[in-house]
């Protein structure tokens, strides 16, 4: 009775006043404990298969992973001036029931991080316990599956207040061990080796620049305005961008770095994190930090799982399923307990099948991203609560324009990425012609992300900013 007494009543509807608490500063734990995996030290390896230098990954990762952050800061503006969660709050770009289309985007994307970051801790533990413990690797699976499992379904379950105390918890751990893991391996790096990688072209410095957006921030902007609805309104806005966007890069930024450093040292290295990316930096450790390593890379992937759950729960809610967000996140947990078992037991490779769900689902939720943030700087007034559930208020049934937006920027943007591991999203890119073709030097570049939030954001502004002013001369 307890835990039931522990799980969070709220789901799409609005915060009341006397819940409102708290200052900016607090959003640094859970964007910090969503961010704080090790998969950005494995992150590092991939930046440089795109065929560029040390140099320009760091530059590329700076400025993918506080440029992507920068969206969900905006994002998370709208939480506290209206103190409901994103996916109810982006029904006034797209109408009450025209919602439907990011909704549905945006809990696909929830469910799959959940399951990837879920996929990865198992990998890694794994790793772990069958070299430690010298266990059957199916059982070390299986153990590792219940622990990372099990602490997501709790957290995403119980909601938000327990995911507020528990991220704290999980980042102050992640960040000791981590420096812990940076302290035993920094031997291995070989300076002379990383700078002697070559300076890559324009197409590829874009391309590894564009997978940080994708990879590290973008999926976190559909879920920012959860995390600041209870903050109270006269809280500042810029304060609230600073933390969300401090807490969410520090940490990545400079795991990125490191793994930058670490893979470009080692190329055997490198190739062992394509197949699985935590658990292949376990071959640098000393056998007694292993324990320890696999429980900050469970800690870590956990933190971000949390999050994500709890978000699909409430977007699941959002798009219509008729159940209290606790129920909905729990039928979330059992496709990504689906999910898990088959990256870890069934697909032949990780990271394949990781940046096609990637780059195909990051185009169109680069378009629904840049429309929420333009409509949020476009409004100079709080939404008109109760219309947002209304479909006869000012927000209407259906926005025609976002909707279209999102079909034509996603048609343009698939038109301009490429998946060439992936068999099954071969038929992307062909708009390629236009810039050098499937084998060119942009082939690899997915500039089809960067379209999609241009068209997204400028063609919101051109074609919304008059009906958002007629919107707000009859608040109140």
């Amino acid at each position: 009775m307890n835990i039931l007494n522990r799980i969070e009543p709220h789901g799409t509807d609005f915060i009341a006043e006397g819940e409102r608490h708290g200052r900016a500063r607090s959003l640094f734990w859970p964007w910090a404990a969503g961010n704080v995996s090790l998969l950005a030290l494995s992150y590092g390896s991939i930046f440089l298969g795109f065929g560029i230098s040390f140099w320009q990954a760091t530059w590329a990762a700076i400025i993918g992973t506080v440029g992507s952050f920068i969206l969900v800061g905006v994002s998370s503006i709208a939480g506290k001036r209206s103190n409901a969660p994103t996916m109810t709050l982006s029904r006034a770009a797209f109408g009450v029931q025209g919602n439907l289309l990011p909704g549905l985007l945006s809990y696909l994307v929830f469910v799959g991080w959940e399951t990837v970051l879920v996929s990865l801790a198992t990998l890694a533990a794994q790793t772990v316990f069958a070299r430690v413990g010298h266990i059957n690797h199916n059982v070390a699976g299986a153990l590792g599956f219940i622990m990372a499992a099990g602490l997501t379904i709790f957290g995403g379950v119980l909601g938000f207040h327990t995911i507020m105390r528990l991220q704290r918890w999980l980042t102050l751990a992640t960040i000791v061990l981590t420096v812990g893991y940076i302290a035993l391996t920094i031997h291995k790096i070989s300076w002379h080796t990383v700078h002697s990688i070559h300076h890559g072209s324009t197409a590829g410095f874009i391309g590894a620049m564009i997978f940080g957006i994708t990879g590290i921030g973008l999926g976190w902007v559909n879920s920012a305005a959860d995390y600041s609805r209870y903050l109270p309104r006269k809280t500042s806005s810029g304060s609230v961008i600073f933390w969300t966007v401090f807490g969410s890069s520090l940490v990545p930024i400079i795991l990125v770095i490191y793994g930058a450093l670490l893979a470009g040292s080692s190329k055997n290295l490198g190739d062992a994190i394509a197949t699985d990316p935590i658990g292949a930096l376990t071959t640098i450790l000393p056998t007694w930090y292993l324990i320890p390593f696999a429980i900050v890379a469970i800690l870590g992937l956990v933190g971000g799982a949390i999050l994500d759950l709890y978000s699909s729960g409430i977007t699941l809610v959002s798009i219509g399923l008729p159940v209290k967000r606790h129920v909905a996140a729990s039928i979330d947990a059992t496709i990504m307990l689906a999910g898990t078992i088959y990256l870890v037991w069934i697909a032949p490779n990780f990271t394949t099948p990781f940046q096609g769900f990637l780059i195909t689902l990051g185009v169109p939720i680069a378009v629904w991203s840049a429309i929420f943030v333009a409509d949020i700087l476009m409004r100079k007034v709080d939404y008109a609560e109760s219309e947002l559930f209304s479909p006869t208020g000012r927000y209407g049934l259906y926005n025609l324009r976002s909707i279209g937006l999102v079909v034509f920027g996603t048609i343009v943007g698939w038109g301009l990425v490429t998946n060439p591991l992936a068999s099954w999203l071969s038929w992307q890119g062909y708009f390629m012609g236009l810039i050098g073709g499937k084998s060119g030097t942009w082939a690899g570049a997915n500039v089809g992300v960067i379209v999609a939030l241009v068209i997204g954001f400028v063609g919101h502004v051109l074609f919304s900013r008059n009906n958002i002013k007629m919107q707000e001369a009859h608040h109140g």
